[in-house]
């Protein structure tokens, strides 16, 4: 028997589940997780937490998770408290909450790619309809583009990414503002990635006041490294919060899961102090490939997407197929992310010798490019086909 056999949903044959390959190799830039392990101080602090909970395991945990709220909405400022905040595995079970209370059958959600990946399967998991209001050839997007597609197609919810994965560029306010006032039903705001922005970039927290409709999704699993521990949450109106604990599976946040987070928010300032390092490696690789003359789009997240073909100087790059790029530096021990964009890689902004390893990688196939270009023209001038 085969998954072709079984009576499964018709919009899910033919899908591929979410994923990224998880290779050994030296060097793993590929899914966007923090580099650096936890501290030793911040491990004994949440070994101490956890083992505290063992001998009640017996029990269930707090099915609202009152504490861990209290501690996410300190965290985030912008007066909120803990009925503003709701959290869960992971901001993806976060945002599947979200269909599953203003979406699902008979309802649609917008989006606009290239973006996060899982918002449409998360759409289809949760039987909503999806449509794809997607970017301008630049990547960007603009408010006049965003609101025209919600007056087409009047979605029940809107996906926004701030800064966007994979282009790593977070939104003009202006953007989120006209969403918010074109939009008829949820404006989900995916800040995944908000602690890597640039100074002076705005949050869509500071937006919340006045907006019942917004939603605004953070995770700990980049700037806190505790990717492992899949924590994602949320900050919006109370009413918000009561309409997920609708449809949240009971209990659906472990005791562990719980304890491990308070003792990581409690390190707070140790856990985020390597979020400054990784802007500057994210910066360097930003340098370093418009040095080689590949375009790059620019980046407020901890990773970069680069083009793998010639850039605005003329420079041949290592070349436009991505596949092929991608392999290329999988043979040289640098994984990165090939995103499906034609032409187009995603590298995550790791360790100094991480980003030194991949820019050497790269320099090296660009080289390698320009010298096979060279050959040709010669080639060709010399009256011989290759």
């Amino acid at each position: 028997m085969t998954l072709d056999d079984l009576p499964i949903r018709e919009e899910l044959r033919g899908r591929s589940p979410y994923g990224a390959p998880q290779l050994d190799v030296p060097v793993r830039l590929n899914t966007n997780e923090n580099s650096y392990p936890l501290p030793d101080e911040v491990v004994e602090a949440i070994a101490a937490a956890v083992t505290a909970q063992l001998r009640q395991l017996n029990r269930y945990p707090d099915r609202d998770a009152v504490a861990l709220r209290t501690d996410l909405a300190g965290y985030l400022g912008h007066q909120l408290t803990a009925d503003e905040v709701w959290a869960a595995n992971g901001s993806n079970e976060i945002q599947q909450q979200l269909l599953q209370a203003f979406a699902g059958p008979g309802r649609v959600a917008l989006g606009f790619t290239p973006a996060y990946s899982m918002h449409p399967l998360l759409s289809v998991g949760t039987g909503t309809g999806w449509i794809d209001g997607h970017r301008g050839p630049d990547f960007g997007l603009t408010a006049a583009h965003a609101v025209a597609q919600i007056r087409e197609h009047q979605p029940d919810l809107v996906f926004l990414c701030s800064p966007n994965n994979p282009t790593g560029t977070a939104l003009d306010p202006q953007v989120v503002d006209a969403v918010l006032a074109a939009a008829p039903g949820m404006v989900v705001v995916d800040e995944a990635y908000a602690e890597f922005a640039r100074p002076g970039t705005p949050t869509a927290l500071a937006l919340l006041p006045g907006h019942p409709r917004l939603v605004v999704t953070r995770t700990m699993s980049k700037a806190f490294g505790f990717a492992g521990g899949r924590l994602g949450y949320l900050a919006a109106h109370p009413a918000v919060v009561d309409a997920v604990q609708l449809v949240r599976l009971p209990y659906h946040l472990s005791a562990l899961t719980q304890a491990a987070a308070r003792a990581a928010l409690a390190h707070r300032d140790t856990l985020l102090g390597t979020v400054r390092t990784i802007m500057v490696e994210r910066d360097r690789i930003v340098t370093g490939l418009r040095r080689l003359g590949l375009s790059v789009a620019d980046s407020d997240a901890n990773f970069v997407l680069f083009a793998v073909d010639a850039g605005p100087s003329g420079t041949d790059g290592p070349g436009g197929d991505q596949r092929r790029v991608w392999q290329a530096l999988l043979d040289r021990g640098v994984l990165v992310r090939d995103v499906g964009l034609p032409g187009w890689l995603r590298v995550t902004a790791g360790t100094p010798e991480e980003t030194e390893a991949f820019l050497t990688a790269m320099t090296d196939l660009t080289a390698e490019a320009n010298l096979t270009a060279e050959a040709n023209v010669t080639a060709t001038a010399n009256g011989v086909t290759r």
